[in-house]
């Protein structure tokens, strides 16, 4: 019997954007510099929720956690297109960028994989933190969970892959 996945839940955009909105638009301003264009981002980021609400699962991420995914792929999307037309940049009052932008990316990224890494198994999650994130030697670490190392291998190469397709799953983009 094939499962099937629940209803999706109905977004309430008023609640999302009285919930995080503020919060969204200082994460954009701080990555963009630009108050104006980090309005754009806000507004893309609950036109985006809107647009796919079908598709948001409380059970795989937080609203949370799920706007700020949308909302860092909106900054990126907005620093190409700075990119490609820089004239714009000068347009605005202040194109500098603040040097926490980089800390709150950071920051968001790190939610983002703490998401991800709570969908997957024990076991891979176990071998991800302890050797990607912690840096601690394979042998070390198979040596403290008392399996082979080539089994601890295995684990991280699976674990990266389910934590690939959770991230997907979560609507991250590369």
């Amino acid at each position: 019997m094939a499962r099937r996945s629940p209803a999706p839940v109905p977004l309430d955009v008023r609640a999302a954007y009285a919930a995080h909105g503020a919060e969204l638009y200082r994460f954009a301003l701080r990555q963009l510099g630009d108050g104006g264009a980090a309005q754009d981002v806000v507004q893309e980021v609950f036109l985006r929720a809107w647009r796919a609400s079908d598709s948001y699962d409380p059970q795989l991420a937080s609203l949370r956690t799920w706007l700020f995914a949308i909302a860092r792929n909106v900054v990126v999307d907005e620093a190409r297109r700075f990119a490609v037309r820089p004239w714009q940049r000068e347009l605005t009052d202040d194109p500098a960028t603040p040097p926490e932008a980089a800390a709150d990316d950071r920051l968001v990224d790190a939610w983002v994989v703490e998401e991800a890494l709570r969908r997957i198994g024990e076991e891979h999650r176990t071998a991800i933190v302890q050797t990607h994130l912690r840096g601690r030697p394979h042998g070390e670490v198979a040596a403290e969970l008392g399996i082979p190392v080539g089994t601890l291998r295995s684990r991280v190469f699976y674990g990266l892959k389910a934590l690939r397709l959770a991230l997907d799953e979560m609507g991250v983009e590369p």
